[in-house]
């Protein structure tokens, strides 16, 4: 693993996703184009695509050989050793309902782990970057997960992949957290929810089925700021899965989570 083509990644990174996030700003609570992606509901739109050009573009001219997988565009260029993930808008659903929940997400994978994660709320103004064994930051100042002195009297954020749908079993999972827990956030944007995570504005996550260009920089989000990410068997997540089914919190609250969502699925 090359920590200088990370560093220049994280440099591209971080200029690029502002630069789309200004489309966003610009283009926010004016949507000119709206069209259904999926028999589940998702939606695009053109700052989907605007936003994507430009981090594309950018990213080929800097780093020719590494391939890429976008939102939109899918898989671009040869199998290597470097992987670039992107959602060009996180959260476009709230962003054509003019719901300012939404996020830029930019991921760089080394042999399928991530090692570069960069995140951007465009309206806020808040940028997060983590890079493998240099921690998390956010506008530039290190952010650490907290602990809470009652998990149960927290706030829980629930993910689940737009296939998922009313899957009697997420359901059941669901009803049981929304009822155990003082709190369970949907916010339809996966990448705020880890990052508000990862700052310690929510207690932990939970995670169904929902795989895709948004998950990776929030794990190495939290990771990186001192969280632990965990699978429904309680074993560490790592790597890439087709099929995830993540737990995500503070060490202190792993045991008393895990043991919620096996009482949820039982």
């Amino acid at each position: 693993m090359d920590r200088e083509i990370i560093q220049a990644a994280k440099e591209i990174a971080i200029n690029v996703i502002q630069e789309a996030g200004l489309i966003c700003k610009e283009k926010f609570d004016n949507v000119l184009e709206l069209r259904s992606k999926d028999e589940f509901g998702d939606v695009v739109t053109e700052v989907d695509h605007m936003c994507e050009e430009i981090i594309i573009k950018q990213i080929q001219k800097t780093f020719p050989n590494h391939q890429i997988h976008s939102e939109e565009a899918g898989l671009i260029g040869m199998k290597d050793d470097w992987l670039w993930l992107i959602d060009p808008l996180d959260g476009t659903n709230n962003f054509a309902i003019g719901l300012p929940v939404f996020s830029i997400s930019i991921t760089l994978m080394y042999r399928r782990e991530p090692v570069l994660g960069v995140v951007y709320e465009p309206l806020t103004e808040r940028l997060f970057v983590s890079v493998i064994g240099e921690g998390t930051s956010c506008n530039h100042q290190r952010i650490q997960m907290k602990s809470s002195p009652n998990i149960f009297k927290g706030n829980i954020g629930w993910i689940q992949g737009h296939a998922v749908q009313n899957d009697p079993k997420a359901v059941k999972l669901r009803q049981h957290i929304d009822i155990r827990f003082k709190r369970m956030l949907r916010l339809w944007a996966p990448t705020v929810q880890w990052c508000m995570l990862a700052k310690g504005d929510i207690d932990g996550i939970i995670l169904y089925n929902s795989e895709g260009d948004d998950l990776y920089s929030g794990i190495l989000m939290v990771k990186e700021a001192g969280g632990l990410v965990i699978d429904f068997e309680g074993n560490p997540f790592n790597g890439m899965k087709e099929e995830p089914y993540l737990i995500a919190c503070h060490a202190d609250h792993m045991e008393e989570l895990l043991r919620t969502v096996r009482e949820g699925l039982s």
